[in-house]
């Protein structure tokens, strides 16, 4: 697989993907409404210009199918960067959310030079607590998650890096 910027193209796999009530339950988000509203959202999506990176597409290297979208984001109410990850459930448990994490946790440590990356899970969603774990994130504390149990893990770059 590769990641790459999401384009207007991508609006009906983003769609489809927020349409499956397991891969947002966790999540807060609502599914888009239509098409045009995913695509809408794709094109007024500014982290890429802003901060010279995002949530990117997961794309299958030979099949060039859309698999998921993965990446950082930047919350700067609370100067926080997070890893986020998203894929149609047919590719669950085969490891590309995690090797797609990890390719974005290097990419943040090495290209953009975070010092720390954090992810937030609902404490329900045992499946993205044990990506996060995968990738070297630790347990940093609960918190609540709009009324829902949550937890935060953080990854902190080494030293030596």
């Amino acid at each position: 697989m590769y990641l790459r910027e999401m384009t207007p193209n991508d609006a009906e796999n983003v769609y489809k993907l927020n349409l499956d009530w397991d891969n947002i339950k966790y999540t807060g988000d609502k599914p888009f409404s239509s098409i045009d509203e995913a695509k809408e959202f794709i094109e007024n999506y500014d982290h890429y210009k802003t901060y010279g990176f995002g949530r990117w597409a997961v794309i299958g290297k030979e099949s060039n199918v859309f698999i998921g979208w993965c990446g950082l984001k930047y919350t700067p109410e609370i100067d926080e960067y997070d890893i986020g990850f998203r894929l149609f459930k047919k590719h669950w448990n085969k490891g590309i959310a995690s090797e797609a994490a990890k390719a974005c946790i290097d990419y943040g440590f090495n290209k953009i030079g975070f010092t720390r990356i954090v992810g937030r899970a609902m404490l329900e969603n045992v499946g993205s607590i044990r990506v996060l774990e995968k990738i070297g994130l630790v347990y940093l504390e609960d918190y609540n998650f709009e009324g829902e149990s949550g937890v935060i893990y953080e990854i902190k770059k080494p030293k030596c890096q």
